[in-house]
């Protein structure tokens, strides 16, 4: 399906990818990882073209879609479902040439195609889509122009699922979703049939959606085959193992160097002195992969008051005396809560949260807090609050005007900006450097409750980590709204759900709710969803008997190059044995032989490999 061949890409000067590889095949559900910043969109720009490589080359098999969410749906006075059924070019085109064609055999063309396109249930499968992303059938009939734009990326969203690409680029499409959103998502790419490339920081959503993951390190890609989970241990396994071999290679070379200059002035041991010096030379150190290191969050912990904190008595919430969003709301919340609340978006979990904060006043009722109770709340649109021609120390120092500049420097240095980050703008850094900026700030008083919503849209996998840490440290009481399942399951001890007007306490885990929803909530999707149109597994059968003699000697050539690699460690390792060079200078230089007709010997079967693959995706293209 994609070929990515040896590319290079640099952007003012910094390169992304340098001999970057990897290959992805029909079906495979691909979770695309790496750190902010590292280049994941701008490869899905050069596999659609937008950008070039400088060097290597991107090869999507001939006649294949490709499709992905580059910006949110147009506020036009188009209704939702008629932007989605929009979306699949083809059914338009047909549906406008149907209504001006007048040759008989054309007409019955493009109505043979309407059909074998499943065009008749179009608006029912871009109608339940729409639904699993939380329009129902009356918002699905509104005018685009009335929604945000975070809802019209919904529906940009379901325009994509809608026209079912057979290659989907999904960069971090979870950040515009509520949880319930990010559930049905995940049950929708568990079926869809063709191929897709998913960035995401969620761990959960990777481990449930992914076949395979891709990643994006030190300016390489790599392919490994299960979800992320399986990828972190292999990873982990590789470092320990390079980690292993290093320390002898590093104990070989001091052992080797002391018999260097202990005898290289001997002349009775002149010879061996100079072979050893030789042999060092000679020595290929292992590449460490390096431990790249998520600056820790850090909430300082609070006096503790006695419980309740905040109490909630027959309140009702809202922003019309007439229309309250919540009714008759009796809560409490105690100095060392982890709640999590859930619920769809639009019924209410934000209303609630502003409410705790004192930010929204009850229309009724009472909403009762601690006298000295001190509140830190964290919501995506105070972003925006921060001053962008300022640096983070510039908000330490506006948060503490008697601080001294070695104060106001560790402060900073606390909530992660040290001194390469400390002074730059503010509109400069990345979102997450935003977040952990605003985050800082807001809790380095030390607050007793801790309110965030949804808090992950800018982290990387490893700051989300860091964050969950963080807030099981922290002694105060949080309460977190997230569509980010594993955040929630690792922090949270009780949860809430909002949903009917009504907030109550939700007897089940996340795992229970995810059930809920799926079973219940959203209509889970199936393969009417999902375009009917011919795909490459219609003719696979035929595919498989015209490439079989290709792919079997690609196959050939890669058992061999596998076995070849397998031997390798094994040389590696008696050449690493402690005091070889001593004992047995002729078995060492054996080895050295042999290692060097093996290294000669991978090239050769991996340059065969490498044909063997080109002969077969030339066929496949060909087909």
């Amino acid at each position: 399906m994609l070929l990515i061949n040896d590319i290079t890409f640099r952007i003012e000067g910094r390169a992304l990818f340098e001999g970057a590889s990897a290959a992805i095949s029909d079906g495979w559900k691909t979770g695309f990882v790496g750190r902010n910043g590292s280049g994941k969109s701008t490869l899905f720009k050069l596999i659609r073209g937008d950008l070039h490589p400088d060097a290597g080359g991107i090869a999507v098999r001939k006649g294949r879609r490709i499709g992905g969410v580059n910006q949110e749906a147009p506020a036009s006075s188009d209704s939702l479902i008629d932007i989605v059924l929009g979306a699949d070019a083809e059914r338009a085109a047909l549906l406008a040439e149907a209504e001006t064609a007048d040759d008989p055999q054309r007409i019955a063309e493009i109505h043979m195609r309407l059909a074998d396109i499943s065009a008749h249930s179009a608006e029912a499968r871009a109608a339940s889509i729409l639904a699993g992303l939380g329009f129902d059938a009356a918002a699905q009939r509104r005018a685009a122009a009335e929604f945000s734009g975070g809802w019209r990326m919904r529906v940009a969203l379901a325009g994509v699922l809608f026209a079912a690409p057979d290659l989907l680029l999904l960069d971090e499409p979870t950040n515009y979703l509520d949880l319930e959103g990010a559930i049905w998502l995940e049950s929708f790419l568990k079926r869809y049939p063709y191929t897709a490339i998913i960035v995401s920081h969620d761990r959960d959503f990777l481990n449930r959606t992914a076949t395979h993951i891709l990643a994006l390190e030190n300016r390489k890609l790599s392919v490994s085959a299960g979800d992320f989970d399986a990828y972190e241990k292999k990873r982990a396994e590789a470092r320990a193992l390079a980690l292993s071999f290093r320390a002898r290679q590093d104990a070989q070379r001091r052992h080797m160097q002391a018999f260097i200059d202990r005898f290289r002035a001997k002349a009775s041991k002149a010879k061996q002195a100079q072979s050893r010096i030789k042999a060092l030379e000679k020595m290929q150190l292992v590449a460490i992969p390096p431990e790249e290191r998520t600056t820790p969050f850090r909430f300082k912990n609070p006096e503790p008051l006695a419980p309740p904190i905040v109490r909630l008595a027959d309140a009702d919430l809202g922003y019309e005396v007439a229309k309250p969003v919540l009714r008759k709301v009796n809560l409490r919340i105690d100095h060392d809560d982890r709640i999590a609340i859930l619920g769809p978006n639009g019924e209410g979990k934000s209303t609630l949260v502003k409410a705790i904060s004192g930010r929204l006043a009850p229309l009724s009722g009472d909403v009762i807090r601690s006298r000295r109770l001190e509140i830190a709340y964290f919501a995506q649109h105070q972003l925006d609050e921060l001053r962008p021609r300022e640096t983070p120390l510039d908000h330490v120092r506006r948060l503490m005007p008697e601080a001294s500049e070695a104060q106001a420097r560790s402060a900073a240095a606390n909530m992660g900006f040290g001194a390469e980050t400390a002074d730059v703008l503010v509109e400069r850094l990345s979102g997450g450097e935003k977040a952990r900026l605003l985050l800082g700030l807001i809790t380095s008083a030390g607050p007793h409750l801790i309110i965030l919503d949804e808090p992950t849209n800018h982290l990387d996998m490893d700051s989300r980590e860091a964050l969950s840490e963080a807030l099981n440290d922290y002694a105060g009481a949080v309460v977190l709204i997230t569509h980010d399942a594993h955040l929630a399951e690792s922090v949270a001890e009780r949860l809430w759900l909002v949903k009917g007007g009504s907030v109550s306490p939700f007897d089940g885990d996340i795992e229970d709710y995810r059930s809920l929803v799926l079973n219940a909530g959203r209509p889970e999707p199936d393969r009417t969803e999902i375009d009917a149109r011919p795909s490459p597994r219609q003719t696979a059968a035929q595919l498989r008997e015209a490439l079989a003699p290709l792919k079997k000697e690609a196959e050939a050539m890669e058992a061999r190059l596998d076995e070849l690699n397998a031997i390798l460690p094994r040389l590696d390792a008696a050449l690493a044995e402690p005091g070889l060079y001593e004992r047995n200078i002729s078995r060492a230089t054996k080895l050295h032989r042999e290692r060097a007709a093996l290294t000669a010997a991978i090239a050769e079967a991996e340059e065969k490999w490498l044909a063997a693959l080109d002969a077969l995706e030339r066929a496949r293209t060909e087909v």
